[in-house]
């Protein structure tokens, strides 16, 4: 588990955007799972931070400086900013957010890449179908909370599994799943999992990996399908877990299981955005922000949603909104 002691908080002069450039102030910045692997200074599919870089990160913020005629000072945008207060990036790379359609907040959230990540994860790589039971881990995380909705508009039964008993009654209360329960006060998975899932699981949703997976898996359906998104169970492992061997669960269920990175379907983020802003103003999408205050405080904010203690969305507010 990384540490504070492990970032370090340095003061430099504001940089200015060069040609084909923009200066932004970032608003929000966001921190996620996926950042832990790169911090290990290597991943299968992104160039890790190296000590003493930037640590990365996407973040929704305001163009102080701009010389680029696509992007004009005042816009609200959002992308890869890092952690830190003024960034610059190229303007291509940054993408306008609309403040007057939702908070500006929610383009690292619902409309940004976990509602992304959601939309496409369920629908194109689990294909849920009504009536089915899906199963969802990490399910009041940022992501798992929209893949429980979105499973729900597809009308499909829907079980979540979470940290504490407060995510599971906000999952289940709030969010409108079926039924849930806390891995943490659970003894027996499977179970319980039985219990909740008495016709079996179509599709499962793995934001987490380990013996919850190991679980869901040995109740999978014939022709199941299985999106691995995560696997933050063993991010901060020193060497791999050695768990149960359930890959012949998949020949005797002729299922499915398949990873997927969500900049897969950058051509057709237009199709998500439309349908997740309508469903967010439709109020069949609801979301929650855990915010922490202040640049200095990211690292304490990520290593609290490494540990779980976030409901929905975590973001560090850097600066209000003007």
């Amino acid at each position: 588990m990384p540490k504070e002691s492990d970032f370090r908080l340095v003061e430099s002069p504001k940089p200015h955007a060069g040609a084909g450039e923009a200066l932004v102030r970032a608003l929000y910045l966001s921190v996620d799972p996926y950042m832990r692997p790169l911090m290990s200074g290597h991943s299968s599919y992104a160039r890790g931070v190296q000590v003493g870089e930037v640590m990365v990160g996407g973040a929704v913020g305001v163009v102080v400086e701009s010389n680029d005629p696509r992007i004009a000072q005042g816009d609200v945008v959002s992308a890869m900013l890092g952690w830190q207060d003024y960034a610059v990036a190229h303007a291509r790379s940054l993408h306008h957010v609309d403040p007057q359609q939702a908070p500006v907040s929610t383009a690292l959230y619902v409309l940004g890449v976990p509602g992304l990540t959601a939309y496409f994860g369920l629908l194109d790589i689990c294909h849920p179908q009504p009536g089915e039971t899906v199963v969802v881990s990490a399910a009041a995380g940022a992501v798992g909370s929209l893949v429980g909705q979105i499973a729900r508009i597809k009308r499909c039964r829907v079980v979540g599994i979470a940290g504490s008993d407060e995510k599971v009654r906000y999952v289940c209360q709030d969010l409108g799943f079926d039924g849930g329960f806390n891995y943490r006060e659970t003894a027996d998975y499977e179970s319980k999992l039985k219990e909740l899932c008495p016709n079996g699981i179509d599709v499962y949703f793995d934001n987490v990996g380990g013996p919850v997976t190991d679980a869901v898996l040995r109740l999978i359906n014939n022709r199941a399908r299985v999106a691995v998104c995560g696997q933050i169970s063993q991010y901060n492992a020193e060497r791999p877990d050695v768990g149960p061997r359930w890959f012949g669960q998949l020949i005797v269920r002729q299922a499915r299981v398949e990873g997927f990175l969500v900049h897969q379907f950058s051509d057709r983020y237009d199709e998500a955005y439309r349908h997740l802003s309508a469903w967010l103003h439709e109020n069949r999408l609801r979301y929650r922000e855990d915010i922490v205050e202040g640049l200095e405080n990211a690292p304490r904010a990520f290593i609290g949603m490494l540990e779980g203690r976030n409901i929905g969305k975590r973001l560090v507010k850097i600066a209000d909104v003007q």
